[in-house]
Formats: structure tokens, C-alpha cells, sequence
């Protein structure tokens, strides 16, 4: 049993390493976009109706560091100030499936393909979704259940703070104290499917094909993962044989929805908007994973290099320091929080 563990640390270790320099860089820009995107500049670009509108909620979506309920109080303030519901959607759809910090760290872990594959899935998925919602949504004035519940975040963090201490503030410590505890859970759980699991061991079941798309998809559309944490996940499910469409799928679906984020969306949008909402991320997931699926042994025979994930130069040395500075900024952020409370 001890060994087991042993080996279950190793490996989550190691995963931490591979990902920590990625991470770290993705922080420090996510702080630099929460100081120049806040949330008021965002809601002065949204307009009330029109396609453009919704291309601009996608665009400014994609690269936020928001998860599936970061998202939700955002997106309600955008509403209750004038935002159209096909806007919101798109903003919804686009934005928890992936930021600046989530991109870095897939490209350390699932290579080139994953990293450009997820902002494009996103944007799409937005402006698919906003479309949508444009052609069978009503957008007329709803009453806003959520008005005295939901609070935009950072409210009163950035007060009688300068520009560089706010972008630090922002990137090491909200941020990481939002999504470390899940980020953890991912990556132990990626230690236990690599150190339990043999390689290719699950092939055989849920391998390749539309069948294993529509299990992962299934599988992420309930939990709560944020779209930095879904990472180690998915890179313990293409070692143990799931196949690359269907841990797209997953990455699309997971980040996207969670329980709480459906109860809530439904309140803000309504019924309709929500089941266009799930009907945007299923079709997404399933036509990326499928073409995902397709395109990989051809990227594979003529640019293997954009599949394989790098790997940080410096040895071990190098992926264990760069483990211990990440794990310090994690432990770190949420004693302060802890603190704050006290």
C-alpha cells in the first residue's frame, strides 16, 4: 500500500514540475489582462443586440482566467447592466473553457495540437452558442434572481494599490488560491491514473471512436474542474489509451459546466438559453473531438513535434524547483486567505 502511495506522489510530482513554469508564466499574464479587462471595461463593450456584440464577449472571453462559477457572477453583472442574453452566452460558453494561464499549461502537458485546438474550440463554441441564442433566444428584460446574491469578484482588491502590485496580487495570489485546491485534486488524480492504470490500459473500452467522445463529454459535463485543473486529468486519460478527440471532449465539456453553473444559469437566462448553453458544448465537443480525432495521426506523421508535449530544459533539478516555487505560491495564497478571514 505504501508503495502504492509512494508511487502515486511520484508521479503527481512530477506532472507538477512539467507544468510549473507554464503555470507561473500564465499567472503573471493573468494578472496583467485582470488589471487592463476589469470588469466594467468589459461591460461597456457588449452592446445590447447584433452579432458583433457577440463576437466581442468571445473574443474578450477566451483568454480570462474565469471557471465555470468565476464566470457566473461576471456574466450576471454584464447582464443586469444591459449586456444582450446572446452576448452572455457567448461570454459563458467562451470563457471557462479556457485563459492565458490554462493555454501555457496545456501546451506543457499535451503538446501544440491541445494548445491551439482549445482557444479555437472556445471561440467557436461562443459564437456558435450567441448565434444561437440570437436566432431562438428572447432577449427581452428578465427579472434578475441573483441581483442581492452574486457579487462581481475583486471587488475592493485592487483599492490604494499600484498598477504592478495589483497585476502581482491578481496573478499569485487570487488566482491561485481560486484554482489551487482543484488544481491539486487534477494532478493527484493524474498520479493515481499513471501510477495505477498501465499505459493504453483503457484503450480497449473507451479508445477512439464517437462512443468514447460521448462518455467523456458525459463524464465532464457534471463535475466541477476548472479548466487549468482538467489539464493533469487529461493527460493521465492519453496515457492510459483514451484517445485524444475523447479527452477533448472532456476538456471542453468539464471546465464549461458543472452542476452549480446550470442551477445558476438557469436563473440568470432562463430555460431555453440554458439548453442552447449545454446544445453549443455538446456539439462543440463532440465535432472537435471527432476532427481532433482525424487530424492527429496525419499532424503525427508529418509535424510530430506539434503533438508531443515539450519538455523543460534542465533536467530534473530544474522541473523540481520549479514544483516547489508553484507549490509555495499555492500554499501560500490560501494561508492568506485564511488569514484574512481570521
Amino acid at each position: 500500500m505504501f508503495d502504492v502511495i509512494q508511487e502515486i506522489l511520484l508521479a503527481s510530482w512530477q506532472m507538477l514540475g512539467q507544468m510549473a513554469l507554464f503555470l507561473l508564466l500564465g499567472f503573471l499574464i493573468a494578472g496583467a489582462l485582470s488589471v487592463g479587462m476589469s470588469t466594467e471595461w468589459l461591460q461597456r463593450h457588449l452592446g445590447r443586440g447584433g452579432i458583433k456584440p457577440v463576437i466581442k464577449a468571445t473574443l474578450l472571453g477566451v483568454p480570462l482566467p474565469l471557471c465555470s462559477c468565476g464566470v457566473i457572477p461576471v456574466s450576471a453583472s454584464m447582464r443586469r447592466h444591459g449586456a444582450s442574453r446572446a452576448a452572455t452566452t457567448a461570454f459563458l460558453l467562451s470563457t471557462p473553457q479556457t485563459g492565458i494561464d490554462s493555454i501555457l499549461v496545456t501546451y506543457s502537458l499535451l503538446g501544440g495540437a491541445f494548445a491551439v485546438f482549445r482557444p479555437l474550440a472556445a471561440l467557436v463554441t461562443g459564437i456558435i452558442g450567441g448565434i444561437m441564442v440570437m436566432l431562438m433566444g428572447k432577449d427581452h428584460a428578465e427579472a434578475d434572481h441573483l441581483k442581492n446574491r452574486i457579487v462581481t469578484p475583486q471587488t475592493g482588491e485592487h483599492i490604494n494599490r499600484s498598477i504592478p502590485i495589483q497585476i502581482l496580487h491578481y496573478g499569485f495570489v487570487t488566482l491561485p488560491r481560486e484554482i489551487g485546491l482543484t488544481l491539486i485534486v487534477g494532478i493527484v488524480i493524474a498520479g493515481a491514473i499513471s501510477a495505477l492504470v498501465p499505459v493504453g490500459g483503457v484503450s480497449a473500452y473507451i479508445g477512439g471512436g464517437i462512443v468514447s467522445i460521448l462518455i467523456m463529454m458525459a463524464a465532464g459535463i457534471p463535475m466541477y474542474v476548472c479548466a487549468t485543473a482538467s489539464i493533469p486529468i487529461a493527460a493521465g486519460l492519453l496515457q492510459v489509451g483514451v484517445s485524444f478527440g475523447a479527452v477533448f471532449a472532456f476538456l471542453i465539456a468539464g471546465p464549461a459546466t458543472n452542476a452549480a453553473t446550470l442551477t445558476t444559469l438557469w436563473k440568470i437566462l432562463g430555460r431555453r438559453t440554458t439548453v442552447i448553453f449545454l446544445t453549443a458544448i455538446a456539439t462543440s465537443a463532440i465535432g472537435f473531438g471527432l476532427l481532433l480525432n482525424a487530424l492527429v495521426p496525419v499532424t503525427n506523421q508529418v509535424l510530430p513535434q506539434l503533438v508531443a508535449a515539450p519538455r523543460v530544459e534542465g533536467g530534473g533539478l530544474m522541473n523540481n524547483a520549479m514544483a516547489a516555487l508553484l507549490l509555495a505560491v499555492l500554499v501560500v495564497s490560501r494561508s492568506l486567505r485564511s488569514k484574512n478571514k481570521g
